[in-house]
């Protein structure tokens, strides 16, 4: 495979991922499970999101490999996949934090 390819490969699957973090409750799941494995009732208690929804946002996230399962008798138990995704949410969230900063100082600026 030529390096072009390869490259048009990996921009097409870091576009999936993006897409499935690009809805804020799906963050909000990631970062519920940040410090460990939570079954759908506990994201449901936590996030006060109806069950039916966080099973469908887990659906994407699991389809796209950001979480991973374990059945534990009746109940699924979900985590991430890789402790980098809180580490991409979290750089990304560090952006948006400087974004905002340095917005505020230019409306400031701009008002004075």
């Amino acid at each position: 495979m030529a390096k072009a390819q390869k490259d048009r490969t990996l921009f097409d699957l870091h576009a999936q991922i993006c897409q499935a973090l690009s809805n804020a409750k799906r963050l909000e799941i990631l970062d519920a499970l940040r410090h460990g494995e939570r079954s759908v009732g506990e994201l449901t208690a936590v996030l006060d999101i109806r069950k039916a929804n966080v099973s469908q946002h887990l659906a994407v996230l699991r389809a796209r490999g950001i979480v991973i399962t374990r059945r534990g008798g009746q109940a699924i138990y979900y985590r991430l996949a890789s402790p980098r995704v809180t580490q991409a949410c979290d750089l990304m969230r560090q952006v948006l934090l400087e974004h905002l900063a340095q917005s505020g100082r230019l409306a400031r600026g701009a008002g004075a």
